[in-house]
């Protein structure tokens, strides 16, 4: 009889999917944001609304987890999952402000690989935590985590080399400046990405 006026267990999958949802819709416009700095604005606007939308998922998604007697996972882990996926947005978000911010007309080819990195590896978090509503689908996120960490290597290395070029080869000093932080946050999010990929790894191996 208790458990008719309990919150179902399954809503936090549906909860996790459209967050995650979110994050590749950001990882969209902030990609298009990076290629078309003119309308930046426009783009950062986009990023927004996703940022604002994904904030009150999680918010929904910790009262729930308050509510509930008898949760899916671990409690931990979903604090931990759902605050994790919300930091991938916010670092969206403050790319976009800092393009703005520092009036940053014009970016590098590592810039814009970095974004479709970051789009990569928020489509790969899409696609592992889509399946985490079943354990069948175990070693499917388990490879899937291992692309992620993949593609953040693959950031890393496109961050240092192109930070390297900047100190060597620019010889603006604002303009040093302003591409080193674009680069920083970029990678950074694709840290994040990494992150949530351990937290599903560790999931799946707790419950498989």
């Amino acid at each position: 009889m208790l458990g008719r006026f309990m919150p179902k267990e399954e809503n936090f999958f549906e909860l996790f999917n459209q967050h995650v949802s979110l994050c590749v819709q950001g990882s969209k416009d902030l990609f298009q944001l990076i290629n078309d700095l003119p309308n930046a604005a426009e783009h950062a606007r986009a990023i927004q609304s996703s940022e604002k939308k994904a904030d009150k998922i999680t918010h929904e998604t910790i009262d729930l987890l308050h509510k509930t007697f008898i949760t899916p996972l671990d409690r931990d882990e979903i604090h931990k999952l759902i605050t994790t996926m919300d930091d991938i947005l916010d670092l969206m978000e403050d790319v976009a402000e800092v393009i703005q911010l520092y009036d940053v007309s014009q970016v590098t080819p590592e810039a814009v690989e970095l974004a479709r990195i970051c789009e990569a590896c928020c489509e790969r978090v899409s696609a592992a935590v889509m399946k985490l509503h079943d354990m069948k689908n175990a070693k499917d996120i388990l490879r899937i985590s291992t692309e992620i960490d993949m593609l953040e290597s693959d950031a890393d290395r496109v961050m240092r080399s192109a930070i390297s070029q900047l100190f060597r080869n620019e010889n603006d000093f604002k303009r040093l400046m302003k591409l080193k932080a674009v680069y920083e946050l970029l990678e950074t999010i694709t840290d994040k990405c990494e992150d949530v990929a351990n937290i599903l790894e560790g999931i799946v191996l707790e419950n498989a």
